[in-house]
């Protein structure tokens, strides 16, 4: 799975799932000892002990938060018709609606039963409020830069060329840009000299529709959330390409772009309004 496409939700689901599994090896339940009896030899339980409360708070919520994670990085992930991420969130409201229950029942709850309770808040909070906040919608680890990318002849691709770009225009063998032409060459604009051919028109620069070859592969990063789709035009998303991390456009299909993501998935991005190129 690739960090840079947490979000600060997930980020929050999982430092609540790591809270709960501490929280298991703490006491559920306090214990007032007796007078005049020896209580030293007695240990209070703690999650483990108690299998019903093991499994319906604190294994539920750990469960929960990593169905969660799994299931935004990889959407088209589906259990029982739902996304594994709605599936997640079920369970870690399972958690919490469980852990409140069992404290407000419990005569004395004991730390690992208080801290459970704030953990599986914490947990149901992230993984409901992650896709409507658009501050836990950010990123969770800052973007990367993006890197030069290699042109089909191994130069280093020029400012400005690349997606919808037209190239610019071919100069003459030997000649460099804005360098004045050497006496007695033909001018390359204007009326031809006297016995000389006609000059060629200059080709018209290729369109953003022009084939593969001409492309330029660029870095580029949506401003918001887009699915990316299959390159055999299946409807199902395979990824969801998240703003703050770069993604690789790697060739131009019709009005949309096919992009590569960091963990090597291809797929047919098909709105690429608004894209920031690297």
């Amino acid at each position: 799975m690739n960090i840079r496409s947490l979000t600060r939700g997930d980020g929050v689901v999982i430092g609540a799932a790591v809270v709960l599994f501490i929280a298991s090896f703490l006491d559920l339940f306090g214990f007032d000892c007796p007078a005049g009896l020896n209580c030293s030899s007695y240990n209070a339980p703690n999650a483990w002990d108690a299998l019903g409360v093991l499994m319906s708070v604190f294994l539920a919520g750990i469960i929960g938060a990593a169905l969660v994670v799994v299931g935004r990085s990889m959407p088209s992930r589906k259990v029982v018709g739902l996304d594994l991420g709605q599936f997640g969130a079920a369970f870690c409201v399972f958690a919490l609606w469980t852990a409140l229950w069992t404290t407000i029942d419990a005569s004395d709850a004991g730390a690992g039963m208080i801290l459970g309770l704030l953990a599986t808040l914490a947990l149901a909070g992230g993984a409901i409020a992650t896709p409507l906040v658009p501050a836990l919608k950010a990123p969770l680890a800052g973007a990367p830069r993006p890197q030069a990318v290699q042109s089909p002849y191994g130069g280093q691709p020029q400012p400005g060329q690349g997606y919808g770009y037209p190239g610019a225009q071919q100069q003459p063998y030997g000649a460099q840009p804005g360098q004045p032409q050497p006496y007695g060459a033909q001018p390359q604009t204007g009326h031809p000299q006297p016995g000389q051919p006609e000059p060629q028109q200059a080709q018209p620069a290729p369109a953003a529709g022009a084939p593969a070859g001409d492309f330029t592969p660029f870095w580029f990063a949506v401003p918001v959330a887009r699915p990316l789709y299959g390159e055999d035009g299946s409807p199902s998303p395979i990824a969801e390409l998240a703003p703050g991390t770069w993604y690789l456009a790697v060739e131009q299909r019709g009005p949309g772009l096919i992009a590569q993501t960091q963990d090597g998935r291809r797929g047919v991005l098909q709105d690429t309004t608004g894209i920031q190129r690297g």
